[in-house]
């Protein structure tokens, strides 16, 4: 807990502390500081009365949980769970120190502070709230800490499901994080409830060609076959397809921006700084995020490699693959790496009834928009048990504040108000579901 004397609210400190343990993924199981974070987390948990309970399946690679006893026992559980793992920050990008935790201009600087140790600081002071004020929630809460989310939670949450399922014995629907944030539409502020995410295929393209000299008079060169293939890959326009929930972000969206275009990016152009994040949702991506090739200038190699990140909709997966095989051509291998499923549920019940009335009551009369994420969460190994998750991480954000362009970008920060207003939001949720 901060300092009595702290001028910094505590969810802005926990974060902050956060941010301050190094927790980078380079994936492959190449990740630090994941148990030194999850320990820092167990021992605020122990500090609020609770009793944290730890899975390192993998050395360092440590998950946390404990049980919160609620009100009424014959409801489901909740789980609310975060990650504790970052992407690398190239620190002379930046301009702080992406580990430093600084807090500056009204805002919470460095690596985490949007994904996802902002969302980590709001669960862990949100449950102070509740117990330190006698209270309980109204259902058990399920509270995990995974690693490896930042890989695919292959070393996280996947293992975490398989090895003790246990832990969310009762539970039915979960809440993560990019959800719950607010954007602009024209003049008019809304926010943003995720109903799923697309599904995730890591794949590998690789060319094989004939080894020779530098200088040689040469056709076979692996190089610029691979080249053909990620250029013909990554500038492919994939056709618009809306699932449900994409459809009725577009009504609703065109409704508060009294646009009369029916086109989905139009549409998705009305709300500004997240209109990338929204039109990545109607269609497959398909992104090279890495090359590698040859050992020495004057030798053409004969073999040559390119990671791309292909996510596509849910129930999409196989036809994408035969489209992509089609794209890269003959000659040219797909290595599935590694794939996980999409999801999509519904934007009604129970759970999606109490996330709109918080924001409702913290910020009355903005309207609660649903959408798919083009990225992913946990929420994926969570599904395996049966167990439906949304994205709401409450943040109200200023207009212009471009909050999607701050996942695993440069210079990530979060408005210190914006903190504290979703700690607030999502005390109330976890007080009253």
């Amino acid at each position: 807990m901060p300092p009595a004397d702290s001028p910094l609210s505590e969810v802005v400190t926990i974060a902050r502390d956060l941010i301050r343990i190094d927790t980078t993924n380079h994936g492959g199981g190449h990740a630090k500081g994941e148990r030194e974070a999850a320990e820092y987390v167990g021992a605020y948990l122990e500090s609020i009365g609770l009793t944290p309970t730890y899975f390192e399946p993998i050395p360092r690679r440590t998950n946390v949980m404990t049980r919160i006893p609620g009100r009424n026992p014959d409801k489901p559980a909740l789980v609310v769970h975060g990650h504790l793992d970052v992407v690398p920050a190239i620190a002379e990008d930046w301009s702080v120190d992406p580990f430093a935790g600084e807090i500056r201009d009204g805002m919470l600087w460095g690596r985490g502070a949007v994904d996802m140790k902002n969302m980590d600081a709001m669960i862990l002071t949100s449950v102070a709230d509740i117990l330190r004020s006698g209270e309980q929630p109204e259902r058990d809460l399920i509270l995990t800490f995974f690693a490896d989310e930042e890989n695919g939670g292959v070393e996280g949450s996947e293992l975490v499901v398989r090895d003790h399922p246990e832990w969310f014995a009762g539970a039915t629907e979960a809440i993560s994080e990019v959800g719950g944030y607010s954007i602009a539409v024209g003049e008019r502020r809304a926010y943003l409830l995720q109903v799923g995410e697309k599904a995730l295929i890591w794949i590998r393209l690789v060319a094989r060609g004939r080894a020779a000299h530098g200088s040689s008079y040469h056709f076979d060169n692996a190089v610029t076959a691979l080249a053909k293939a990620v250029a013909a890959l990554g500038s492919t326009q994939w056709p618009v397809s809306l699932t449900p929930a994409t459809t009725e972000m577009l009504a609703r969206l065109g409704e508060l921006a009294d646009i009369g275009s029916t086109d989905p990016d139009a549409i998705a152009a009305t709300a500004g700084t997240a209109a990338g994040f929204l039109r990545s949702s109607f269609r497959t991506t398909t992104n090279p995020t890495g090359l590698t090739a040859g050992y020495k200038h004057n030798v053409i190699p004969d073999r040559a490699e390119a990671l791309i990140d292909v996510r596509v909709l849910p129930g999409t997966e196989e036809a994408a693959l035969e489209d992509i095989r089609r794209i890269v051509g003959e000659g040219i291998d797909v290595e599935i790496v590694h794939q996980d499923i999409g999801l999509e549920v519904p934007f009604s019940g129970d759970l999606v009834g109490a996330m709109v009335a918080a924001l409702g009551r913290h910020d009355p009369g903005v309207p609660v928009v649903p959408y798919l994420l083009g990225g992913g969460t946990d929420n994926k190994a969570l599904a395996g048990l049966g167990i439906e998750g949304y994205g709401f991480a409450p943040l109200r954000l200023p207009a212009g504040f471009d909050f999607t362009g701050m996942f695993h970008g440069v210079d990530e920060r979060v408005p210190l108000d914006a903190l504290e207003f979703g700690q607030s939001v999502l005390t109330d949720l976890l007080r009253s579901y």
